[in-house]
């Protein structure tokens, strides 16, 4: 039987998760900033918030250890709830299933995990779970205390979420990628079918990696003439929270500033009204049919094997969309060494393989070099 009945979520649940996917880092390396982390879990928790989210490859591996050092060293277990996430990609036997969880508890220094979740399922893993044992792996885990409730994350198609729910249903809750832009498309479906399965819903990626964050200067205008007070960001946080079924809304804050402005409209939360949501429709057609890349820095592609920072090239050419000043453009891209801008591509396929949302980074990568350097 599943602990998360509705009013044990109306109870328990904040409806901000803390996302530990994007943690700020110390300037110039790869290393966690740990001070700032420990003081952003403060802001959180002092707020009455208490739901961490991190995972087996977030930070290669040093989210987990970040979120030992910052949280569990320095609350009580009682006061705060943690997500972790297995990843069938990672296992190479059925032997690794029990050796990366007990790593996990390891890592992230608990007894147990309060919300467990297959990761970035598709029908691909999903089969691999079923063959690894995975799943029963999980169960197990629970029915020993180690897991309070098992869920899963999804990156598949429609068809695919269809047969895990129907191969499945005694997983308890769902992680959903679904934003104000890709409503639209396939996710309100995948959230409609999710809802009519009953199980609530996590949201993951409200914000796109930061791409509803910041937009050509006339959308951003409607947001501010429609609320002043409230950041851009809050009204694509807002959005999806004001969902029927949502349990929390992830968002993977990588500075105090952000948790600051991420609290200060989700610690006290009101759905939107009539009025804000058409704002954010008329947002959400302009900004489809505009010409950016929708990368959600998720770090997939991270491992291109000629190093080329896929995101950061996406991120000038948006960055130029959105503001039409050509020179800053071609001066930020000019500032990327040749070895690894985009011209470096050898189009090997490795980063469209593992993007979930699907870009056709290889055509776009030769495109914003073109424009760049013409």
């Amino acid at each position: 039987m599943s602990l998360l009945t509705k009013e044990y979520i109306e109870k328990n649940v904040p409806k901000l998760g803390f996302g530990l996917m994007r943690l700020p880092l110390v300037e110039g390396s790869k290393e966690i900033d740990l001070e700032q982390v420990k003081k952003m879990a403060d802001h959180y928790m002092e707020s009455g918030m208490n739901y961490f989210d991190t995972a087996w490859m977030y930070h290669d591996g040093a989210s987990e250890v970040a979120f030992r050092e910052a949280v569990v060293k320095r609350y009580p277990r009682e006061s705060f709830t943690v997500a972790d996430k297995m990843h069938a990609s990672f296992l190479d036997t059925p032997e690794d299933v029990e050796r990366m969880f007990q790593t996990q508890l390891e890592r992230c220094g608990v007894e147990y995990f309060d919300y467990y979740l297959l990761h970035a399922l598709d029908g691909e893993k999903h089969a691999k779970n079923e063959d690894f044992g995975i799943y029963d792996f999980a169960l197990k885990m629970k029915a020993e205390g180690k897991i309070k409730s098992v869920g899963f994350s999804f990156h598949g198609t429609t068809e695919d979420l269809k047969k895990i729910l129907a191969d499945r249903p005694e997983l308890e809750f769902v992680q959903l990628q679904l934003n104000y832009y890709d409503w639209e498309f396939d996710y309100k479906e995948q959230y409609e079918i999710v809802r009519a399965h009953d199980k609530p819903i996590i949201i993951m990626e409200p914000v796109r990696g930061g791409f509803l964050a910041k937009m050509p200067v006339d959308i951003e205008n409607d947001f501010k003439a429609a609320d002043p007070s409230k950041s851009v960001a809050s009204w694509a946080v807002r959005w999806v929270a004001s969902l029927d079924g949502v349990m929390t809304v992830l968002s993977g804050m990588s500075s105090l500033e952000q948790m600051v402005d991420n609290v200060s409209y989700m610690k006290d939360f009101s759905p939107m009204t009539e009025a804000e949501v058409a704002v954010v429709t008329k947002a959400a057609k302009a900004l489809i049919e505009a010409p950016t890349i929708p990368c959600t820095d998720c770090k997939y592609c991270i491992d291109c094997p000629v190093e080329i920072p896929i995101f950061d090239i996406f991120k000038v050419y948006n960055d130029f969309v959105n503001d039409k000043q050509v020179s800053p453009f071609k001066k930020a891209y000019a500032a990327f060494d040749e070895s690894c801008n985009a011209d470096a591509c050898i189009a090997c396929g490795y980063c469209e393989s593992v993007c979930p949302q699907n870009i056709p980074i290889i055509d776009r990568l030769a495109d914003i070099h073109a424009l760049a350097t013409n």
